[in-house]
């Protein structure tokens, strides 16, 4: 499977959707995934909005947990890549990142410091 590196300039907005979630590899089984290291799989998904109102959602797969991830927060996503699969007559786009992180806070308009 080869990967897509995506350059996250040019996606606009991210913001979380969902909270980081462990990742299941399989829906009956509820065993959650792992890497080779054994560390855990989680998925966030990640509203994108580039232009205007459209907005897409999509899912990131990262290894270990995201901290301070939460619904709502604006993120940076590191390391983005995207890969195509196909099983059976299903086929799609899945993502992968090397982190997610919470934004840095902006500092509040009309403050210069000093007094």
């Amino acid at each position: 499977m080869q990967s897509i590196p995506v350059d996250t300039t040019r996606l606009g907005v991210l913001r979380c959707a969902v909270a980081p979630e462990p990742k299941m590899s399989g829906f009956e089984t509820k065993e959650v995934k792992k890497d080779r290291d054994g560390n855990t799989i989680y998925t966030v998904a990640v509203m994108v909005r580039q232009d205007g109102r459209r907005v897409s959602v999509i899912e990131i797969s990262v290894t270990g947990e995201p901290k301070g991830v939460v619904e709502g927060a604006e993120v940076r996503v590191t390391g983005l890549e995207a890969f195509s699969w196909a099983m059976g007559d299903r086929h799609g786009i899945s993502f992968r990142a090397a982190a997610i992180t919470p934004a840095p806070a902006a500092a509040p308009a009309g403050k210069t410091g000093g007094a």
